[in-house]
């Protein structure tokens, strides 16, 4: 029986990414801090302690999503038969997300300082926090089966799992870690300036 070689390759990429901030964490982290900030009488314990837990309750502030859609082709083929006798061939019709942020759970004391109206910031690294393909939008675009070939019932989610590998790394290449934290800056500068600071420095 002739030999046969797998092979999984990208196909055309039809569209580019969009990344921008997810307005509902940055919106929820001012208008949090600014119902403290402007409802009159004591403020908070602003030590270093109270800091920390104030700011590891926003948890995983997902900042940035990548998107994107692509053809990625897949299959098996023989070195000896041609393909319309011997071979499975899929193209995959893929529409996947990535999305980033930072975990502010992994905030420590030693990342924060604090005197009186001003604070200094060390932020976690980025994170990619989930990479998945939209089951609704991705289908099967076409498939080719030789006469003495039985389909292979793996092969679609093999191709599913190189689909996702490539959006993620497309992501990474596009700059979406770098994005993540600029933007987990901002929206946090925000929160601690509606938590009443004034000079705010994050790194």
């Amino acid at each position: 029986m002739a030999e046969r070689r797998a092979w999984l390759t990208a196909g055309s990429t039809l569209a580019g990414f969009a990344a921008g901030i997810v307005a509902a964490s940055l919106v929820a982290a001012v208008a949090f801090g600014a119902f403290f900030y402007w409802r009159g009488g004591p403020r908070f314990d602003l030590g270093r302690p109270t800091v920390v837990q104030r700011i590891q309750q926003l948890q995983r502030l997902e900042t940035v999503m990548f998107s994107m859609d692509k053809i990625v082709s897949g299959g098996y083929e023989s070195k000896v038969l041609p393909r319309f006798l011997s071979g499975d061939r899929l193209l995959l019709m893929v529409y996947g997300d990535v999305t980033a942020g930072v975990d502010l759970r992994h905030l420590t004391p030693d990342s924060v300082y604090v005197s009186g109206s001003s604070v200094r910031l060390t932020v976690p690294p980025a994170e990619i926090f989930a990479t998945r393909l939209d089951n609704q939008k991705t289908r099967v675009f076409s498939r080719e089966t030789g006469l003495f070939t039985p389909v292979d019932p793996n092969l679609e989610s093999e191709l599913r799992r190189e689909a996702e590998r490539q959006v993620q790394q497309s992501a990474l290449d596009g700059g979406i870690l770098t994005t993540a934290a600029a933007n987990a800056r901002t929206t946090i500068d925000a929160f601690l300036r509606g938590l009443g600071f004034t000079d705010v420095q994050i790194q």
